[in-house]
């Protein structure tokens, strides 16, 4: 691969991760030149923009229609308590632009749905899935099969976290409603109603930027995760995720997917 140098600040910067035998100036090229689409700036969605912005993800949208609250300052870091009353996407940007002025950051201050949904997702290289209600979830995850656009979801609550990444360009990729259809209440409870312990959803958040990285740098195929974390006991599950053949969103009847070579 071509490509043109880096430059001198560019590479004392980001000099710890261009240094791995896996990473170097190449992938260092690959993820500023990345677009990559977060929505939800809660616990999830801090967590993992920090970590992106640092590493120098050339471009973030963050998407979320709330505003920052006096409870969220527990779990989402990235927000300080003049930020009370701010649109939590307008803050996270603002914090992102001061970690790393170098990526460009659009915040976008409604709930993406339908069609707004729709062209957002046709923009990115990558998918995070921050959100926290079922519906939002379920929009993501079709959005992202019909358009071919790799998924990276992740969910935690009280002491437990959840963390999934789906690659759509392959047809046996199973999908997120494969897991959790519509009528499953798994994961329809939240931080507000069932509690949640700060730290997990940090780890959640930076296991969905680490594993955004590795799509962005190392991509392999097909590309599947799933795993479930204990944070009473540190343990971390892979779990088999087999595609439901019958699911009414991502079955190989309902969906076609391009040539390899088009894929994203």
């Amino acid at each position: 691969m071509n490509i043109p140098p880096i430059s001198d600040q560019a590479f004392e910067r980001y000099s710890r991760q261009i240094m791995l035998p896996e990473w170097g100036e190449v992938a260092q090229h690959l993820v500023s030149n990345a677009k990559v689409l977060i929505i939800g700036c809660g616990g999830l969605g801090t967590a993992a923009g920090l970590y992106l912005a640092g590493a120098g993800v050339g471009y973030l949208v963050i998407a979320d229609d709330d505003t920052v609250e006096y409870s969220n300052l527990a779990r989402q870091v990235a927000y300080r308590e003049s930020d009370i009353g701010i649109a939590k996407a307008n803050a996270l940007a603002t914090q992102l632009k001061a970690l790393n002025k170098n990526v460009q950051c659009r915040p976008v201050k409604r709930r993406l749905s339908e069609r707004v949904l729709e062209i957002e997702v046709s923009l990115a290289d990558i998918v995070l899935d921050c959100s926290d209600n079922m519906e939002t979830r379920q929009a993501i995850n079709k959005a992202c099969i019909n358009l071919c656009t790799p998924l990276v979801v992740g969910a935690a609550i009280g002491w437990n976290g959840q963390l999934m990444v789906f690659d759509f360009g392959f047809s046996t990729s199973p999908c997120y409603h494969c897991l959790f259809p519509m009528g499953s209440d798994a994961l329809s409870r939240n931080c507000q109603s069932s509690g949640i312990i700060g730290p997990v959803v940090g780890i959640i958040g930076n296991l969905q930027a680490l594993e955004t990285l590795k799509f962005l740098t190392q991509k392999a195929s097909p590309y599947t995760r799933f795993y479930q974390f204990e944070g009473k006991t540190l343990l971390l599950h892979a779990l088999l995720v087999q595609s439901d053949p019958e699911c009414d969103i991502c079955s190989p009847k309902l969906r076609e997917v391009p040539d390899e070579d088009l894929v994203k």
